[in-house]
Order: C-alpha cells, then structure tokens, then sequence
C-alpha cells in the first residue's frame, strides 16, 4: 500500500513536535508540543493592549457593574462586527469618565481571557491526540511490512491492516487541515481584545 508523501510528511512532523524535548527549527521560548504555526500566548493582560490609566481598586469595583458587564458581555461577542461594536462604545463614552472607560475594558478582558485560555488548552489537547494518532499509524505501518514481508502472507490480515491504516491516516489529515481554522481562533479573539481597547482608549480624556 504506498501512502503519499504528504501525509507520511505530515505523520513525522507530528511526532518530532511532540516527541522532541527541543524541535530542530522551534522558536526559543516556545512550547514544543504546541501544534500551531501561531506563536503561543497562554495569556492577556491589559497592560499588553490599554493605554489607559493602570487598573486600580477602583476601577476593578466599577467593572462589576451591571451596566458595564452587560455591554463588556455584547462588545466581546464576535459576532458583533467590529464597527457596530466602536458605536456601542462611543454612546457609552458620552457619559462615562476615565475611571469607567478602564472599567469597560477590564470587564472585556475579564470576559476574553478564560473564554481565549480554554481554547489555547483545547488546542493542546487537540495536539495530542494528533500525535497519540500519528504514533499509532507509524505502528500499523511498521505492522503491515511485517505482514508484507512474512513467508507466505496472509492476505487477509494485510487487507484488513491496510483497510484500517487507510481509516486512521484519513482522520489525521482530516484534523490536520482542521487544525488550521482551530489554531486561528485564540488569535481571533486576541485581536478583537486590542480592537476594543483601542476603540475604548480613543475616548480618554
């Protein structure tokens, strides 16, 4: 059964991310058994995207208020288009002071950041079990040449192993172009954090 090159290709890059303590060619400072090309960034802090005033007691009590959780809840939705979201903020500037605008955003944040973290550890996971799969495909590969290679062979068990090699290289690649949409989400939503913060900042005084 001849696999092609770019699954085979795929399978072996999975398992030297995974497997490899240093990747030849990884970047220093980043996890190796992170399946994304996206450099990985556990966690936001305001301090990365606010202009703003610095948080204080003050404005993490202000955060907690109804009105601004519930738009902090509406602004950090994606569906809501950026420019729709750069109104609501507007109309909420008109009667709000510094102290509140850095309460808007810290509410954001506080809505983007578990929401962004839980991703980031579904990816990995996600990883895993890609490589978890790659290792058990190396397997059924190193099976059927033992197979191919037996005196007589046994046809059936060599159909039945290419059978069930074909299955498992289908769902790698499958989840290999998956990982792409996958892998984009976290920094989607990192994107929209800096969006809104900058949208709130243009509002300081």
């Amino acid at each position: 059964m001849k696999t092609s090159a770019t699954i085979v290709t795929a399978i072996a890059v999975a398992i030297t991310v995974w497997v490899g303590n240093h990747p030849a060619g990884a970047a220093e400072g980043t996890d190796p058994t992170w399946p994304c090309i996206q450099r990985k960034q556990p966690h936001l802090s305001i301090g990365q995207m606010w202009a703003g005033p610095p948080p204080d007691d003050a404005t993490t009590a202000l955060s907690r208020d109804p009105g601004i959780q519930a738009l902090a809840a509406r602004l950090e939705q994606r569906r809501l288009p950026i420019e729709e979201a750069e109104v609501l903020i507007t109309d909420f500037a008109e009667a709000a002071d510094n102290d509140q605008l850095t309460a808007l955003m810290q509410a954001i944040l506080d809505k983007i950041e578990p929401e962004r973290t839980a991703m980031i550890e579904g990816i990995a996971r996600y990883g895993q079990k890609q490589v978890e799969l790659a290792r058990m495909i190396e397997d059924r590969r190193a099976s059927l040449s033992e197979l191919e290679a037996a005196d007589p062979p046994d046809f059936d068990a060599i159909d039945a192993e290419e059978k069930a090699l074909d299955w498992d290289e289908r769902i790698f690649t499958d989840r290999q172009h998956a990982l792409t949409y996958v892998c984009e989400s976290p920094v989607l939503l990192e994107q929209r954090a800096f969006a809104l913060a900058r949208a709130i900042a243009g509002h300081l005084e």
